[in-house]
């Protein structure tokens, strides 16, 4: 397993390499001039071209580049044009937020999503299959934006059980995970559903059933840890999405993650930021695909992983 894991992390060395080459050459040839933004639209040609120099924008993009990775390899994510803060500093105080946000999102769509599933696969063509799964369906069509500002309303409003975004205890993160996990929620229900029914249908299900064990149990022993797998992909998947992909729910409920830094940091075409989101965002993807093996490996004792891998 230890060497496994030293192979894959190091494999892993090229594709963020990979990802840092294409974002720096697209941000070099972006049309935006990323000095003109930090000196403002009412500074002189000259200025821009001193602000350009100071911060070598000037020099040929492998010169830019190779300066860029010296500073990496020492732990330096460089210095936000806007912001005025290391970046590294900066992505450090969103990094919580962030966290916060993917675990209790993902616990949302697991609490939701794992029992809806299950009750549908051993509910198979009753009314409670069919509940199940339209709620499922309600739930990925709902956009987030719009259950979000739904949710605040009501909640926060009307029934005022919750705060009206922002940060500060554990009330804050409610509605914010309930929507950004809800549509998540509906795939798993949908995807355990799916794992379930063809586990339900094998012979050792059908063998300790006619032996008379109880139906609770068998579920619990042999349909669910045997249904996991493809559900552990799913969470391992969703942490990248998590980190990025939610900056709407981030947008409406005042939620400072990793996501909406990286917004603004386009906005403002502030280059050292954007690059270390992208290069955070990736790492995260990279680990996100190591954890999903282990925890496969721990579920489903069948998986080894040997060095021939």
């Amino acid at each position: 397993m230890w060497t496994y894991l030293v192979r894959r992390l190091f494999q892993a060395i090229p594709v963020l390499l990979g990802i840092s080459i294409i974002t720096f050459v697209l941000i070099y040839y972006l049309p935006a001039d990323p000095a003109r933004m930090y000196a403002g639209p009412s500074a002189t040609v000259d200025t821009v071209a001193r602000i350009r120099h100071e911060l070598g924008l000037d020099q040929p993009l492998w010169a830019q580049y190779t300066r860029y990775i010296k500073r990496l390899l020492q732990g330096d994510l460089g210095f936000s044009y806007r912001k005025q803060i290391a970046v590294t500093d900066l992505l450090l105080s969103r990094i919580p937020y962030t966290l916060a946000l993917t675990f209790a999102g993902i616990f949302v769509e697991l609490i939701i999503g794992l029992p809806v599933g299950i009750a549908s696969a051993v509910a198979r063509g009753q009314w409670a299959d069919r509940a199940g799964m339209f709620i499922a369906l309600l739930g990925v069509s709902a956009p987030p934006f719009w259950l979000g500002l739904l949710l605040l309303y009501w909640f926060g409003y009307v029934i005022p059980l919750f705060p009206l975004g922002g940060t500060g205890s554990v009330a804050h993160l409610v509605l914010p995970a309930i929507t950004a996990g809800l549509g998540g929620a509906a795939w798993y229900a949908r995807m355990m559903r799916s794992s379930a029914l063809d586990i339900l249908s094998t012979d050792y299900v059908r063998t300790a059933r006619a032996k008379g064990l109880i139906a609770n149990l068998v579920i619990l022993r042999h349909v669910l840890p045997n249904a996991l797998n493809p559900i552990i992909t799913m969470a391992g998947l969703d942490i990248p999405w998590f980190i990025g992909g939610v900056v709407l729910v981030e947008r409406v409920f005042d939620w400072p993650g990793v996501g909406r830094l990286a917004v603004e940091a386009i906005e403002t075409v502030d280059v050292p930021l954007i690059l270390g989101t992208v290069i955070f965002t990736a790492g995260m993807v990279v680990l996100s695909g190591i954890l999903i093996d282990v925890a496969q490996g721990l579920v489903d004792p069948r998986i080894r992983y040997s060095q021939s891998k």
